[in-house]
């Protein structure tokens, strides 16, 4: 259900998009359902995948939901459990890892700006953070 006031998006109306490499984004919270100053979704990684270092132009949170997870921000690994949550400001290179070999990863993000886009370092491609796609890594 999508107003001009609220949407609820349910699990099965949402469809996840192949970021390659073993991700899987569902995006959520969207200018579709109407937001004008965020976007936030889950992030689904396979035993030992990770995305691509990338910068946002905005500033992000991540929440992990399930599973172990490394942090790459700034070049510094972190590790983190569920439920432990990173901010991270704009321009500031990261990506995330499953660290487990044997289990799923989940993470919850939210970028502060309808506007945000996705900067892969490894080769400059710019893209909008909510339209999906493989990043090429």
């Amino acid at each position: 259900m999508t107003t001009n006031k609220c949407a609820i998006l349910r699990r099965g109306d949402v469809q996840s998009i192949d970021r390659g490499g073993g991700a899987r984004t569902t995006p959520l919270v969207t200018r579709r359902c109407g937001s004008s100053s965020l976007l936030n979704g889950i992030t689904t990684f396979d035993p030992g995948a990770s995305i691509g270092l990338h910068t946002h132009n905005c500033e992000e949170s991540v929440v992990v939901i399930e599973g172990l997870a490394i942090a790459e921000i700034d070049g510094v690994q972190h590790e983190l459990g569920v439920h432990d949550t990173t901010w991270i400001a704009a321009n500031v290179p990261h990506r995330f890892i499953n660290a487990s070999a044997t289990d799923p990863m989940r993470i919850f993000w939210t970028y502060a700006s309808t506007d945000a886009t996705r900067t892969i370092i490894a080769t400059g491609e710019e893209r909008v953070a909510d339209a999906g796609g493989v990043d090429r890594l």
